[in-house]
């Protein structure tokens, strides 16, 4: 079965029940789940965690047993800097490359599946990488 990282935009429109978002999220977090394991990363976490007053309600929004942790690779902070790279070069805006570039690149050098709503990162900067997209 094929790990699915879960973006932070997904897991913050399930938690503040989104209007727009949160219904599609939901639906795209179960299907996921049923064609395997759902995994987040630290920035992933870190980024949801501003959601939450306690790390605790954090830990019980995002329960282990639901979403395996897995750690940031070296080889993704490299290819994060030279996505960015690639950005900066095409004129892009932003002046650090995290957390999407840092995100995609752990989805490819992971082999993981990227879950997200927001593509166009990704899909720019990270072909190889299989998404869950609306």
């Amino acid at each position: 079965m094929t790990i699915t990282l879960v973006d932070s935009n997904v897991l913050l429109d399930v938690a503040t029940e989104d209007p727009a978002w949160g219904q599609w999220s939901a639906e795209a977090l179960e299907r996921a789940a049923d064609q395997g394991p759902l995994a987040i990363n630290p920035l992933v976490y870190a980024e949801v965690s501003i959601g939450f007053a306690t790390i605790e309600e954090l830990d019980d929004a995002l329960p282990p047993e639901t979403y395996v942790r897995v750690p940031l690779p070296y080889e993704a902070g490299f290819l994060a800097g030279k996505a960015f790279l690639t950005y900066r070069r095409r004129k892009g805006v932003r002046t650090a490359p995290l957390p999407d570039f840092y995100i995609g690149a752990h989805a490819a050098v992971g082999g993981y599946r990227l879950l997200t709503r927001d593509d166009k990162p990704y899909r720019s900067y990270f072909p190889t990488v299989s998404l869950l997209c609306p």
